[in-house]
């Protein structure tokens, strides 16, 4: 019992730090996804009446509804229309990792793609 009280606190904080980095992860492979999608949806939609538009609701629809409010405000496509050019779709989400009150880490994912417009 005395041994697995000493080792109880170090096995939690490992275990908590597994969860809180993949859901990290999660929310980065998705995002990374979204922008993905948003570029190829911009490298087609150069004739659409408003290509920048349909580039961010697919960056939007692609991601989990937890994430498309923050992910919404910081999506960005940027580029000139013209065939051949480059399209390059960015966005970004918080994140936030805390294990118990002894650590704790924040800041932003970000995922960027860049493909030619068709």
């Amino acid at each position: 019992m005395t041994e697995f009280a000493l080792v109880l606190p170090i096995l939690a904080l490992l275990l908590f730090g597994i969860i809180q980095f993949g859901i990290v992860f999660n929310n980065y492979v998705q995002l990374t996804d979204a922008t993905r999608a948003g570029a190829r949806k911009a490298a087609v939609s150069r004739h659409n009446p408003n290509p920048r538009g349909d580039c961010i609701a697919a960056v939007v629809q692609s991601v989990g509804p937890n994430m498309r409010a923050e992910v919404q405000s910081s999506a960005q496509c940027e580029s000139t229309w013209q065939p051949g050019a480059d399209v390059t779709v960015s966005a970004s989400y918080p994140y936030s990792i805390s294990l118990l009150g002894l650590f704790s880490k924040s800041g932003r994912l970000t995922s960027t793609t860049t493909e030619r417009v068709e």
